[in-house]
């Protein structure tokens, strides 16, 4: 690389990670909340649907909530799973690709797990029947699969005699990317419609016409990569609906060869004909801008992510302005960051109801045209209101065909809402964010985004974003991560069910169920629900539970703390718990350690985002333990590395949130002396063989005890204690000095030393105090809080 190429790329990283820097100081990247796989399963938040596990593959969902269903098109198969529980009573409908299919795949040089019949489109054609294609081992396929009118839901069936030719309807490649929209029984598609992937194409399929954009013309599509698309109508009048794409593409640098990547926004007639002298069977309307998500630097430039990941249009009461959040990326090799950018309906009509740019070559600028533009406005729709008395794009003079062939770029760019990303990721490590579903919730302070972002290691996160339109400043909030996997895998899908308040979550190795919110995971106490900041939550008086908007359970309604935007516990909660009682109610512990040696106070906090304080009280004064080189804090604790007798005392756990402080634990800490602890070990644990040695007698051959791994002094037998001396001392040695599982030490002693006809006598004798132990144990991990004490 040139010099020059290497100093403005350093200045590029340079000037992004100041940005990103002086955005994130203020922002935890931690989540509030993090459940594993195992956790979720276990709070039965969730549940798996892995088919027939490695062969299942799923490519494409399918929401229908009219039937109560969840459609996955898979490898070789396509599924239909309950919205209720998808686990239960699935159904499948096997499509997969033939002997001689397979054989022809093989012999175009393709590896046999490409030759596989992958369901890449799946869409509603009517009330009773789905649209179905899939690769066909790289001769794409469609046929219709009849699911039944509605209430009918036991029906789903393959309708062999609809099979068909997919070409042009469903990619060649499992791996290339493709979006599709069905409206009023014709498919809008954006794929590539050859076998090489050369030929990126918008097109529109029915049973009479095939409208597509041109062929190699590198104005209107440049190596898309497509992402999503919508149908959205302009007004009243259906004619003026307009089909609206999200991709990527390549774009030629002004100043030389460079190929940047921008985001565009493209947009069709959805009754667009083509014209009737040219653009035969071309889109008459094709034209496109680009999405702008860019964060401002010092000296004015811009650090662009330019690269979308996926596109979540979240429909309003009003279907005429739905929210567009789209999910961008870095393009930097060196730097990885995400953004998530919100774009009005408003907006978008307005940069394509804007001026026209044009450019003389290529390697040109695109400037603004400022010459006549003809009648109709090209790019419109031949309805009533365009006006003219045009029932058909057919009738557009040539006029209007030539001008929008050669200016399909509108000059003015789309612009994010408050010019800025609500939500920016800049230190994601090696994870990368893939997908985005959004829900509105209603709180009591005002409506929310809740975004739910799918992550490449089977993560879900859970944010929402506030805006202060006092300060112009943007509030991000973590509050949960969620593993839904047992493996890592990418997040390919996300769909959400706001009737049934359910997220579904699509990756290479199944579909998860996940519950949209779990109110009482946040605690048992006032402050722990507001501090959540979860707008599906509020404390209700006695729990966090479900929060109602007005008129829905106004019974409890004077009851409600709720506080999103600030989280204040402090002036929602204070007047209902009073400090000496939530002192009285923190958890107490004892802890024994040895001078000299480490020791560990464990206490983790509910809330990742909380910070703990550690406060010694001795003699009725009270000190912040702040740390030095001896004593550690860490995210488990309190860590002396070696300690000393000054050390013992009462040691306070607190967390501070939002300036709300929760004492969570206290433990009282003694220390004993190495010299009295290690006179005790040799007196006492010769103590301990020779009850081991009386109870089991040693085979003939042996004629001392000594210690199993090491040898050791010979202890004489003599009569086993009796009376409370008989007690087994050593136990409660072992727990005075942390050591918890006395019970193990003594099945191990038994195994060593005794013989088999005995050892099968202790073991009975242990077998039910383990299993009263295990139950009492798994009784009281659900019942405590996460955090503990050991030493």
């Amino acid at each position: 690389m040139a010099a020059s190429g290497r100093s403005a790329l350093a200045g590029f990283v340079l000037l992004l990670l100041c940005v990103v820097a002086a955005h994130s100081a203020s922002h935890s990247i931690y989540p509030r909340i993090r459940l594993s796989h195992k956790e979720l399963w276990q709070l039965n938040r969730t549940w798996v649907f892995q088919g027939h596990a490695a062969s299942f593959q799923p490519r494409t969902m399918l929401l229908d909530e009219s039937h109560g269903r969840l459609f996955v098109g898979a490898k070789n198969a396509v599924f239909s799973l309950s919205l209720d529980r998808i686990t239960a009573h699935p159904r499948e409908v096997q499509w997969a690709s033939t002997e001689s299919q397979i054989e022809n795949c093989l012999m175009k040089g393709r590896e046999k797990p490409e030759c596989a019949n992958y369901m890449q489109v799946l869409q509603p054609y009517n009330q009773s029947h789905l649209l179905l294609c899939g690769t066909g081992a790289f001769n794409p396929l469609c046929a219709l699969v009849r699911v039944g009118d509605t209430g009918q839901d036991r029906v789903f069936v393959l309708d062999e005699g609809s099979v068909s030719s997919g070409k042009g309807r469903c990619p060649y490649d499992p791996s290339s990317p493709s979006t599709s929209t069905l409206s009023k029984g014709e498919l809008y598609i954006g794929l590539y419609t050859d076998y090489w992937e050369n030929d990126g194409a918008l097109c529109r399929l029915n049973n009479q016409t095939y409208t597509r954009t041109e062929r190699d013309d590198r104005q209107q599509l440049n190596e898309p990569k497509w992402v999503g698309s919508v149908v959205v109508p302009d007004n009243d009048d259906p004619d003026d609906d307009k089909v609206y794409f999200f991709f990527t593409e390549r774009e030629l640098d002004p100043e030389g060869e460079q190929r940047a990547v921008y985001t565009r926004v493209g947009r069709v007639c959805a009754n667009d004909q083509g014209g009737q002298r040219m653009l035969v069977n071309r889109w008459s309307s094709f034209l496109k801008t680009r999405l702008i998500c860019s964060v401002s630097g010092p000296n004015g430039i811009d650090t662009h992510f330019d690269e979308l990941e996926d596109v979540f249009v979240l429909q309003n009461k009003d279907e005429k302005n739905p929210e567009i959040f789209g999910l961008f990326s870095t393009t930097s090799a060196v730097f990885k960051g995400y953004a998530v950018c919100i774009y009005s309906m408003e907006d978008v009509r307005a940069a394509f109801n804007g001026p026209f740019a044009f450019r003389e070559r290529p390697e040109h600028r695109w400037s603004l045209y400022e010459e006549r533009i003809p009648y109709p406005r090209p790019g419109s729709c031949a309805s009533k209101m365009t006006g003219g008395g045009f029932s058909s794009s057919k009738e557009f003079p040539d006029e209007v065909l030539r001008f929008v062939r050669s200016h399909p770029v509108m000059f003015k760019p789309v612009l994010p809402q408050h010019k800025r990303p609500v939500l920016l990721q800049t230190e994601p490590g090696h994870r990368k964010l893939t997908q985005i579903a959004v829900d509105r919730v209603q709180a009591q302070d005002g409506d929310y985004h809740v975004l739910y972002i799918g992550t490449d290691d089977s993560a879900v996160l859970k944010f929402i974003t506030i805006y202060n339109t006092d300060t112009d400043t943007m509030e991000e909030v973590l509050l949960e991560e969620l593993q839904l996997f047992k493996v890592p895998t990418p997040i390919q899908e996300l769909i959400i069910s706001p009737k049934r308040q359910q997220l579904y979550v699509g990756s290479e190795v199944g579909v998860a169920q996940l519950r949209l919110h779990q109110c009482d995971l946040y605690g048992s106490e006032c402050a722990d629900c507001c501090l959540a900041r979860d707008p599906y939550c509020a404390w209700d008086g006695l729990t966090c539970s479900r929060f109602y908007p007005n008129g829905v359970y106004t019974k409890s309604r004077r009851f409600r703390r709720q506080d999103v935007r600030h989280g204040n516990a402090v002036q929602l909660c204070n007047g209902l718990q009073i400090d000496g009682e939530q002192w009285q109610r923190a958890e107490e512990k004892r802890a024994y350690g040895v001078e000299g040696n480490s020791t560990l106070l464990e206490c983790v906090p509910r809330s990742l985002q909380a910070k703990v304080l550690w406060f010694v009280q001795r003699d009725g004064d009270r000190h912040e333990v702040r740390g030095d080189e001896r004593v550690i804090r860490t995210p488990h604790g309190l860590l002396f590395l070696r300690l000393k007798s000054s050390d013992a005392g009462l040691y306070v756990c607190q967390t501070v949130e939002h300036g709300y402080v929760h004492t969570l634990l206290r433990v009282t800490v003694h220390v004993l002396s190495s010299e009295r602890v290690d006179a005790a070990v040799s007196r006492n644990i010769h103590r301990a063989y020779h009850r081991l040695a009386t109870q089991c007698q040693p085979s003939s051959s042996s004629t001392s005890l000594s210690s199993p791994s090491s040898p050791g002094p010979s202890v004489s037998p003599r009569a086993p204690p009796t009376g409370h001396n008989s007690r087994l001392w050593y136990k409660d040695f072992l727990q005075l000095i942390g050591y918890g599982d006395a019970q193990r030490v003594e099945e191990y002693c038994e195994r060593v030393w005794c013989s088999d006809k005995k050892r099968k006598k202790a073991k009975r004798r242990y077998a039910v105090p383990e299993k009263r132990a295990k139950a009492r144990g798994e009784e009281s991990s659900n019942r405590s809080p996460r955090h503990t004490t050991d030493t």
